[in-house]
């Protein structure tokens, strides 16, 4: 996703998904001296709707979880506040005129939480382990190769214009297997507790690389996977800061919050399973595109405040986002019905819509498509389940009819949006495959002339529009308050919380 950095506005935030979306706090004055106190001890509660489903940066999917790993662990480069790429663990890299070997010279002066430095070896330990958990991306690597001490070379069996985004997988300590309960990175926080269902504790790094590293002393994030509570807690001052929806913001005190509003960087979308009937029909799944109504959707949910999307890349992949596709299903009941009917389905018929419980801005999202379907003849349920069911059931045993969700990637590049539509993907949870699309894409990946490769990208998502491969919705708007005695918010064009600049 090499891209722009979104504009941060003083209003607020919403929230996107594999994504999701949290919430605030307004004050009294014992409210305020709390907060202060807790400023002054240089300490921060953010709060969260989801706990990791995994520490192990390897493993770990959840927006939420990458958002509070970012903090933990760096690569060999780092996502910038632009959207380009910056040298981390790295001081520097070279890249062969074939695109296929990468050599770069680690930093003498990182070093890992327990204190001990990073080596050449740490880095090959880590990117192989990458590779043999399927971490994206790391599929096209033929070898790691340890030049020297400080020196590790990267050999492709392709080349692949997005590798550089995909080295922002974490670098790890190669003696060390207790990641996933006590994580150990090299960046500017580092773990202190866990305690499932409640927070996740982070500490200054005082031993972080970089001089202008980590400000607070202590991050804390707190689950609250229900909206009222986590708006409780922000009211009552035991969280001082979170990513809400635009309903939460009217019910704040406004005098109390900083409040940021920018880009989700998510795509809100109804995934339908093109493993079940009949949702196998191309001409079933471009009517219901046609009956979905995004600007309703947009101006009943989230108050007006989103982006109308046609494909599953984000605006904010500027050069790489078709914005002509926002509209290219543009309501039209009449006609929709019209293919319905071509596909044999003139009485329409019945499905289910499963949603996770705790994203409220996606169970008002399918209410609004059940009404919405209603007018071509086709019957909505909504099931609602908590978020470790709806990983268990619909994204990993592919186990639904259809879902409504926000798709964040956690890679800066085209291919973390358009890579689950590929055929056999792992991650490919709506079961689509289209030949075409997978020739376009797989040329676009190893395509080194930019120009091409903008217009192969682009030339892909024009078949997942015309295939109705998913019912693309929104970019939400993301709305991130905080309490106006800290400072430093800093916005990503990615899903991702920069507790190091918060000051």
């Amino acid at each position: 996703m090499l891209k722009k950095k979104y504009k941060k506005k003083f209003i607020e935030k919403t929230v996107a998904l594999l994504v999701p979306i949290l919430f605030l706090f307004s004050g009294c004055s014992s409210t305020s001296q709390n907060t202060a106190s807790k400023s002054n001890n240089k300490v921060i509660i953010y709060g969260i709707q989801t706990e990791p489903n995994s520490l192990n940066p390897y493993k770990a999917s959840t927006a939420d979880g990458r958002k509070i790993l970012f903090n933990v662990f760096e690569g060999l480069v780092k996502v910038d506040k632009d959207g380009s790429f910056k040298n981390a663990v790295s001081e520097s890299h070279t890249v062969s005129d074939d695109g296929t070997t990468y050599s770069f010279n680690i930093r003498k002066n990182v070093k890992f939480h327990d204190g001990k430095k990073v080596t050449a070896e740490d880095v090959k330990y880590s990117l192989d382990t990458a590779i043999s958990n399927k971490v994206k991306g790391f599929d096209i690597v033929k070898n790691v190769n340890v030049k020297d001490e400080n020196v590790v070379e990267i050999n492709l069996k392709r080349a692949d214009a997005n590798f550089i985004a995909y080295l922002t997988t974490a670098i790890v300590p190669k003696d060390y297997n207790n990641q996933a309960k006590k994580p150990i990175g090299t960046g500017p926080y580092k773990f202190k507790s866990f305690t499932p269902q409640e927070s996740l504790v982070l500490e200054k790094n005082n031993d972080y690389w970089q001089s202008d590293g980590a400000k607070l002393q202590k991050v804390t994030f707190k689950l609250e996977s229900d909206t009222n509570a986590l708006l409780l807690d922000l009211q009552s001052g035991s969280v001082d800061a979170a990513s809400v929806d635009n309903s939460t913001v009217s019910q704040l005190d406004k005098s109390q919050f900083n409040i940021y509003e920018e880009h989700s960087n998510a795509v809100q979308q109804l995934n339908l399973n093109n493993k079940f009937k009949p949702f196998d029909n191309v001409k079933v799944r471009q009517a219901i595109s046609y009956a979905v109504d995004k600007n309703e959707i947009i101006k009943t949910v989230n108050s007006g405040k989103g982006t109308a999307v046609g494909t599953p890349i984000i605006p904010g992949l500027k050069k790489y986002y078709d914005d002509s596709l926002a509209y290219k299903y543009k309501k039209d009941v009449n006609k929709a019905k019209s293919l319905l009917k071509e596909a044999g389905y003139k009485n329409g018929f019945s499905f289910t819509i499963t949603v996770p419980s705790n994203y409220k801005v996606h169970v008002d999202t399918a209410q609004v498509v059940v009404s919405q379907l209603k007018n071509i003849g086709i019957k909505a349920a909504i099931k609602q389940v908590d978020w470790p069911t709806w990983l268990s059931d619909v994204y990993t045993n592919k186990n639904y009819e259809a879902t409504i969700v926000s798709f964040d990637s956690s890679v800066l590049a085209p291919n973390g949006f358009l890579g689950r539509y590929v055929t056999g993907a792992s991650n490919n949870f709506l079961n689509y495959s289209n030949e075409k699309f997978d020739s376009v894409y797989q040329k676009a990946t190893i395509d080194l002339d930019e120009k091409n490769r903008v217009k192969l990208y682009k030339d892909a998502q024009k078949i997942l529009a015309e295939d109705a491969a998913s019912v693309y919705i929104q970019d939400i708007s993301n709305i991130t308050v905080m309490k106006k005695q800290y400072s430093g918010f800093t916005s990503y064009p990615m899903y991702v919380f920069d507790a190091a600049a918060i000051k």
